[in-house]
């Protein structure tokens, strides 16, 4: 049995190849069912595939192909049957859905490198991401090691504008190099701290610096 938004994705999906053969795109389908983001888009996409009513067209970007619609939900008939009693509590379902968001390819834990080359989509569990705007980044080096992240690691970034001191960011630095770092403010300067004793400070005159997001959460792959 589909959710409400998941039955009105796929009929808004299924409307609209038959009127022009060409799935709509993620903006459009976000718009059609008033999300906040994409990234609820992704997840409606992927419980549907899940359940094989839709599948993806290999190597055609966002090509997707109704395998089958849901059945029309019958009208519920009134019932003079006794009241039930009011204290039972419906189960909860696991939370087990996947949301594919961006993989912005590479970002240094440790000297700053280029980043933000969109390269493909990361499945993640949703009960790694509360709400909002998230996007992954593959961690290259090992600054933030005492932090527990690793070289190798999937950071799963929420995207935001503003930091909190403490918090692990990524900082855009001069508008072409990222990393992944701790934001402090110093007096009138910006200083992204490693977490690892063998990679010193780095202090920034606040023009210099924009912060992309901060770490929501982590993957690990282990080969």
């Amino acid at each position: 049995m589909l959710t409400r938004k998941q039955h009105e994705l796929i009929c808004f999906i299924n409307d609209r190849l038959n009127e022009s053969g060409v799935s709509p795109s993620f903006e459009e389908m976000k718009e059609a069912l008033d999300l906040k983001s994409k990234s609820g888009v992704h997840r409606l996409i992927s419980a549907l595939e899940e359940r094989q009513f839709i599948r993806r067209l290999p190597n055609r970007a966002r090509a997707l192909e109704v395998l089958r619609m849901p059945e029309r939900p019958e009208t519920k008939k009134k019932s003079v049957a006794p009241s039930a009693p009011t204290n039972i509590r419906p189960v909860p379902q696991p939370a087990n859905d996947v949301i594919e968001i961006p993989l912005h390819g590479r970002i240094a834990a440790g000297v700053p490198i280029e980043a933000f080359e969109d390269s493909a989509m990361l499945a993640v569990p949703a009960a790694l991401l509360g709400g909002g705007e998230h996007y992954a980044l593959e961690v290259s080096g090992d600054s933030m090691v005492d932090a527990g992240i690793l070289d190798g690691d999937y950071a799963l970034i929420k995207r935001q504008e503003v930091a909190r001191d403490g918090e692990i960011v990524v900082a855009l630095i001069e508008d072409s190099e990222a990393t992944l770092k701790y934001f402090r403010r110093e007096g009138a300067m910006v200083r992204l701290d490693p977490a690892n004793r063998s990679y010193d400070p780095q202090r920034y005159h606040p023009a210099q610096v924009r912060v992309q997001g901060k770490l929501a959460g982590l993957l690990r792959r282990y080969d």
